[in-house]
């Protein structure tokens, strides 16, 4: 399980992708489960740290989930039109 930071903006989406990303590439597992229960403050930026991690997780043959997607990150995405490409876990 790949764990996001309790703040996810900007100034972090950079670092954070990098670090799952590099996660991502030494996990082998089918299933890859974001938790985001922590997450507590955010912008747009996780929103397009998430998709990137779908992107990456489909491009291996890896299956995609977010465990503990806050409502108002999951209304952003609604609000952009992408809410189901961000499945729960």
């Amino acid at each position: 399980m790949f764990v996001l930071p309790s703040e996810l903006t900007h100034t972090q989406a950079r670092a954070c992708l990098q670090m799952l990303v590099q996660g991502l590439r030494q996990h082998k597992s089918p299933e890859v489960v974001v938790d985001a229960n922590a997450l507590q403050h955010f912008d747009s930026s996780a929103l397009a740290v998430l998709l990137e991690i779908r992107r990456e997780c489909l491009a291996m043959g890896q299956h995609f989930s977010i465990k503990g997607l806050a409502p108002k990150l999951a209304a952003l995405a609604a609000l952009y039109g992408i809410a189901e490409l961000l499945p729960a876990a």
